[in-house]
């Protein structure tokens, strides 16, 4: 199947953007350097296009029952303006995907699912869903751009009445910026700071130049997956495809802190019985003390060269100049500093297990 183009194409291969196809879509995976990407964001003001990204609107007095039912976390928790991060499980003890699920009033949210997964979750949802809820994919239409960087709500403060400090992790506003209506949201997936910024598409390209305008005193640049994957790596934020899977339980892959057995929700009883007997394998994260660079894939072994798990992500950290990586290891080798070996190339190069995120 032909990867699709994002709203903003076109703009992206103006400014250089290398495009890749990624997740059905074509990326801007890099426009200069990676490593210079990554460190903009880390101590200034980036701006990813994300708009691969999946939106879902639910509606109606049942909304909450079906996301009660579909997601592992407790969204009767959370109150108008905020958004919570939660998971998907699957009917076979695994992940359907992770997402996000904003409340925007009593009877609506959006929920935010990944690229590569947009039919099946959708699918999935419709396939759970005894309320006949009305559900709209507002995906095609909407543009996402995540601002972010230290300098983030420096720059687009000129663009808004809203009070971006009032705007904390994981809440929301709908409000005008550039002079458009969006919904201006603290989710980032960098660690870095900033907002994400659900547009239109047909206001986008003139909200985009206006960030840059706005941004062009902190050195604003336009920022490609590449760095997005060695950000959300040092800040230990998994990626779906990569850390967690169709086949790996909330449990083993840490997201126990999303699960929540005070409700019932899909297979709920054989991820709690997982949860009381105890897992064979964990996802660590680790810290390479030889040098080398962990890919996904490369075995771990322990110390007599036996095979214990599997890399899941990997990279050199531009911010720590080291390799670091996380991966699904026997439970006997996940205790904290521990030693594990990554077969590099043929090579067996020493590395410690951390906890993340890697840089803190």
């Amino acid at each position: 199947m032909e990867a699709k183009n994002i709203p903003l194409n076109d703009l992206h291969v103006k400014l250089g953007g290398k495009m890749v196809p990624f997740a059905g879509y074509n990326m801007p995976v890099r426009y200069s350097s990676d490593k210079e990407e990554h460190l903009t964001v880390r101590e200034s003001v980036g701006v990813f296009d994300v708009s691969h990204m999946g939106e879902f609107m639910l509606r109606g007095p049942h909304a909450l029952d079906l996301i009660q039912w579909v997601t592992s976390n407790d969204a009767s928790k959370i109150v108008d303006g905020q958004a919570q991060y939660s998971c998907l499980p699957n009917d076979k003890g695994g992940i359907v995907d992770d997402l996000l699920v904003y409340r925007m009033s009593e009877e609506e949210y959006m929920l935010v699912v990944n690229a590569s997964n947009i039919e099946k979750d959708w699918n999935w949802i419709k396939s759970q869903d005894k309320w006949g809820v009305d559900m709209e994919n507002v995906s095609d239409d909407t543009v996402l751009l995540a601002v972010q960087g230290p300098k983030a709500t420096e720059a687009l403060q000129k663009l808004t009445d809203v009070s971006l400090a009032d705007v904390k992790f994981y809440t929301f506003v709908q409000g005008k910026l550039a002079g458009k209506e969006m919904i201006i949201s603290a989710t980032g997936y960098t660690g870095s700071g900033g907002f994400e910024l659900y547009i239109n598409k047909d206001s986008a390209e003139e909200v985009w130049h206006k960030i840059f305008e706005a941004g062009e005193e902190f050195g604003i640049k336009p920022i490609g997956l590449g760095a997005r994957d060695t950000l959300r790596l040092e800040k230990g934020f998994c990626l779906y495809g990569n850390d967690i899977t169709d086949e790996t339980s909330p449990i083993e892959a840490g997201l126990g802190w999303v699960t929540k057995f005070t409700k019932d929700f899909v297979n709920s009883d054989s991820i709690k019985a997982l949860k009381e007997a105890g897992i064979q394998r964990k996802l660590v994260g680790f810290e390479m003390i030889d040098r080398g660079i962990p890919r996904q894939g490369y075995e771990l072994l322990n110390d007599a060269e036996e095979r214990i798990g599997e890399v899941t992500s990997g990279t050199m950290s531009p911010s720590l100049n080291k390799g670091i990586g996380m991966g699904y290891v026997e439970k006997d080798h996940s205790k904290q500093d521990g030693e594990i070996y990554v077969l590099v190339r043929g090579k067996k190069l020493k590395a410690k297990v951390v906890k993340p995120p890697f840089l803190k």
